[in-house]
């Protein structure tokens, strides 16, 4: 069963956790997604936070799976900076497979931060952001249609 991103927004961490663990890591993505944080999981003012964190702060991702690397899209005006190393690698949620997004090596104001994706839908990836080991916020990426049709 497919979920979409409007769906992700009324559902509780656990579900979202358990959504994550039922999914292979599936393609490391190429190309620009849509980000929307998930901040409050399951609560009804969840929508609205994530269009105030997409204005003022966080807008998505631009992979490039040939270089195995990403640039985050933050920032008013659409700034790509703050760069990360993408691999497969175990989960720190269930030790399965994943996408990572390590900034370790790749960026001073984010050297803590581990992301990790798995593709939950046509187009459409659940993440999951650690802060050295400890679990912050859900986020989704949204890709083109036709990019992994």
């Amino acid at each position: 069963m497919s979920v979409t991103k409007e769906q992700l927004f009324a559902m509780k961490q656990d579900e979202l956790d358990a959504l994550f663990s039922d999914h292979e890591a599936g393609p490391i993505p190429d190309g620009e997604a849509e980000g929307t944080a998930l901040l409050a999981p399951g609560r009804s003012y969840n929508d609205e936070i994530a269009k105030l964190i997409s204005i003022f702060a966080w807008q998505g991702k631009v992979f490039d799976a040939k270089s195995g690397t990403l640039r985050n899209h933050i920032l008013p005006f659409g700034i790509k900076a703050i760069i990360a190393r993408v691999y497969k690698d175990k989960s720190w949620l269930d030790g399965k497979e994943c996408i990572v997004l390590d900034y370790s090596d790749t960026s001073i104001v984010a050297q803590w931060i581990r992301d990790e994706i798995r593709c939950i839908g046509p187009n459409l990836y659940l993440g999951k952001v650690y802060w050295g080991k400890t679990r912050l916020i859900d986020f989704v990426l949204d890709f083109a249609p036709s990019q992994y049709d």
